[in-house]
């Protein structure tokens, strides 16, 4: 059963955002001199890909969905994520911290299809930025029913600060969705309330629950156990091999069709996307589990986060396979 998405609206919150400079290096070397083939630099940072692919979405979906973008944010160099939030009619929320936002480099060889991260440390938050960043998170409860809170925690934050928002934000009604990892996610998933929607990956999930989860069974069962303390939909990626999703009793595995990898940054981000766009149309999980994969598989075709048209992403969605897990 599905409907129409609702006019709602979405705030996502990167808290570390980043300049990414993918640079492609077919066949590069340590510790050599190698020629690169092209650059390019994207306004990044786990929630801001998450806006730039609903926004996307939205640019060509029936139904109106408003997307807002927060965090803190570099005033010194801002000009690519004005210019994006601009170019997609996402409203710019984003508190402006002294001094620059952070750059990952990225770099990407087609011919072994892999991708290469370095990233940076982020700007320190300090406890008045964080105080005005709580007012602006206030002011968005009135009018957004969704937050999205995904990626790391810049220098000089608690790791519970998520753990904390959740509560916040569950609290008020809100729909949240968590991406992250490390000590954020694990103070996360150990916190009395958790998100409604959680995307570790299996070593992640591992990590952050403390034991082994070596096969299938182990994993839908550490996912089942989140369900059963509060979360409502727990999805586990699983890299190339697709994702497991779980909601409710139902359990699904969803498996991507093979394509040519341009660049996986964006990937985990565009599966967020699709899921949270999911929740919105109301779809079944196994629907939901199509569009997250498609989402996802039509990101790592091309730089940056971003889908392609949808005729495009319709036709990855029929070729991805999904099965009942018991």
């Amino acid at each position: 059963m599905t409907h129409q998405a609702r006019s709602s609206g979405v705030v996502t919150l990167t808290l570390n955002p980043a300049l990414d400079m993918t640079v492609r290096a077919d066949g590069w070397r340590q510790n050599a001199v190698n020629p690169g083939q092209s650059m390019q630099i994207d306004a990044g940072g786990k929630g801001v890909n998450v806006a730039s692919v609903l926004a996307d979405w939205g640019a060509e979906s029936a139904g109106s969905l408003r997307i807002t973008a927060t965090g803190l944010l570099g005033a010194d160099n801002a000009e690519a994520f004005e210019q994006l939030f601009e170019a997609k009619h996402i409203s710019d929320a984003f508190v402006r911290v002294p001094g620059q936002t952070r750059v990952g480099v990225k770099i990407v060889d087609h011919a072994a299809q892999e991708t290469t991260d370095i990233n940076l440390p982020g700007l320190s938050a300090t406890p008045p930025l964080l105080a005005q960043l709580s007012e602006s998170l206030d002011a968005l409860l009135t009018d957004h029913d969704v937050f999205v809170l995904a990626g790391s925690l810049p220098p000089g934050m608690a790791p519970d600060y998520y753990a904390g928002l959740v509560a916040r934000l569950r609290r008020a009604g809100k729909f949240v969705a968590l991406d992250t990892s490390g000590p954020a996610l694990n103070a996360a998933l150990d916190a009395e309330i958790l998100p409604n929607l959680v995307k570790p990956n299996n070593h992640e999930l591992s990590a952050a629950l403390g034991r082994s989860l070596d096969t299938g069974a182990d994993l839908v069962g550490a996912a089942r156990e989140l369900l059963g303390r509060g979360a409502e939909i727990v999805a586990v990626s699983l890299g190339e091999d697709g994702a497991l999703l779980l909601r409710g009793g139902e359990a699904v595995r969803a498996t991507p069709p093979r394509v040519q990898v341009v660049s996986t940054v964006g990937a985990g981000d565009s599966m967020v996307a699709g899921l949270v766009s999911s929740h919105l149309d109301g779809l079944s999980l196994p629907d939901a589990a199509r569009r997250a994969t498609s989402f996802s598989v039509g990101n790592i075709t091309r730089l940056g986060a971003h889908l392609p048209p949808r005729a495009e992403l319709d036709g990855y969605a029929a070729r991805v396979e999904v099965s009942a897990v018991r």
